[in-house]
């Protein structure tokens, strides 16, 4: 017992003089093999491991410091700081700007472009996503974990704004009246509930979305992403356009049940099939044992969509996964993926896009 003590003094006196170096990582070290319910030991050991940039040993002993009590704010901090830390040298991510004929033309004199120096442009690195980022979002409030993971999933967001099919996407919004020339914004990553945050296209609340969702295991069983089609019929405020864009919203998904079924029907079921694609309804996890073409059924027969508030139809990642986690993980392929699903979705995007206008 004396000798815990004395290490328990020594802990605190390394973390007064602000010294989270080897010494104190040791002395931390001891504590949590001792005292394994030791909270305030788990903390400063992952601040000592964060200092010395032992990323994957710091989030290790945060997630046992937070099993240990969610409520504990300084180790919930350092996983934001972690988060940060993980994105490494950054590099800057900014959307292309077109090209007015005078630079043009001084371009074509060898003039050497210019790099914006607009005041709090992004310098966002592109990164993967992994058990760290997961354990934040299960961990932190929804706001605080969009603060936290925005510097990992913006720059893939930026990077999808250069797909072909995005700007398939602006065109058809751009026809139907609504400003915009990107697909999607710096600020588009939303909190939807704990465990759970969400982004949306620009324009997305009363439009079909082509979504991007993230849940942690705490809350959703499983740590997953999820990329597809989603209709967001929860009640909010009003539509800039019409006044009543709940019910805007409710027609694009009847639209969405006419395309099912009809041509879409078959069509579907067996890119959900090939793909690993699921149903989510609401703030229920992804069905992943309803079979595709029970999935399709249950959207076409749903006769009271805006009870569910969320109707979500689209591809998963599950960190649990072997190839998944390898996916997450590597930022090219999961560019690639997003890229993929997008493409392979955006027809059917845009029926539905059109046919509600229509009526």
């Amino acid at each position: 017992m004396d000798h815990l003590a004395s290490l328990e003094q020594q802990a605190i006196e390394f973390a007064k003089r602000g010294d989270f170096g080897p010494d104190a990582r040791n002395v931390n070290e001891q504590l949590t093999t001792l005292s394994p319910s030791n909270q305030g030991a788990w903390t400063r050991l992952a601040r000592c491991c964060l200092e010395l940039g032992l990323l994957d040993d710091a989030t290790a002993a945060l997630d046992r410091a937070l099993q240990l009590n969610p409520q504990n704010t300084i180790a919930r901090n350092l996983h934001i700081e972690v988060s940060k830390r993980r994105a490494g040298p950054v590099a800057a991510v900014a959307p292309r700007r077109r090209a007015s004929s005078t630079s043009r033309a001084a371009g074509s004199e060898g003039a050497a472009p210019r790099r914006s120096t607009k005041a709090g442009a992004a310098t966002l690195a592109l990164g993967g996503i992994g058990r760290a980022e997961f354990t934040a979002l299960g961990h932190l409030s929804p706001q605080a974990a969009v603060e936290s993971l925005t510097n990992r999933i913006e720059p893939l967001l930026m990077a999808l704004n250069d797909r072909p099919f995005a700007a398939k996407v602006v065109e058809s919004r751009n026809r139907a009246g609504h400003s915009g020339a990107r697909l999607f914004r710096r600020g588009s990553i939303e909190p939807a509930s704990p465990g759970h945050i969400r982004v949306s296209q620009q324009g997305g609340r009363w439009e079909p979305q082509l979504s991007i969702g993230l849940f942690a295991a705490s809350q959703w069983r499983r740590d997953c992403l999820s990329t597809g089609i989603g209709f967001n019929l929860a009640p909010a405020g009003d539509d800039e356009k019409s006044g009543a864009g709940r019910e805007r919203a409710v027609e694009y998904f009847a639209a969405f049940q006419q395309l099912l079924s009809t041509t879409w029907r078959q069509h579907l079921a067996d890119w959900l099939r090939a793909n690993g694609g699921f149903l989510q309804l609401g703030d229920r996890p992804p069905a992943t044992d309803v079979l595709p073409a029970h999935a399709v059924r249950t959207l076409i027969d749903t006769a009271a969509p805006a009870e569910h508030g969320w109707i979500f139809c689209g591809r998963w990642l599950f960190l649990d996964r072997g190839e998944d986690a390898a996916i997450l993980a590597d930022a090219p392929r999961l560019l690639r993926w997003f890229d993929q699903t997008f493409t392979d979705l955006l027809p059917l995007w845009s029926s539905v896009y059109r046919d509600a206008y229509r009526s």
